[in-house]
């Protein structure tokens, strides 16, 4: 008698490891960077992170995304995105960022509020050549 399994593993597979690894659990500078990227490569307008970031930051984001550091360039890839927690309720991010073969790199600081929503303070982009 022939044995049947149900696995979703290919014919002669034996460990339970999935081809991508496991997933890291995804934060809110993850989430952040994505959208950070879109509004400086003008793939959405800026007024999108009207109501996630605070005080001086939206104003450096209104002067930076017309500038387009990242406009008129190949499609930006977001490779890394990591973070530091220099204290409670707050994450400083940084983004490494590939056009092509030129890599830029932005950094954000992100706080959380009295209503436990994560708002983005201040922005920095590498100046590119």
């Amino acid at each position: 008698m022939t044995r049947t399994r149900n696995t979703t593993r290919p014919p002669g597979r034996h460990d339970q490891r999935r081809p991508h690894g496991p997933r890291t659990p995804r934060g809110p500078h993850d989430w952040f960077a994505e959208r950070l990227l879109a509004v400086v490569s003008g793939q959405r307008p800026v007024h999108s992170l009207l109501g996630h970031t605070v005080g001086q930051a939206y104003d450096q984001l209104v002067t930076l995304a017309p500038a387009g550091p990242l406009r008129d360039r190949l499609r930006p890839v977001l490779h890394r995105c990591g973070r530091f927690h220099p204290g409670p309720g707050v994450i400083e991010a940084f983004a490494r960022i590939t056009t092509g073969d030129r890599v830029s790199a932005m950094a954000f600081r992100l706080e959380q509020g009295p209503d436990l929503r994560w708002r983005c303070a201040a922005i920095e982009m590498s100046p590119l050549p």
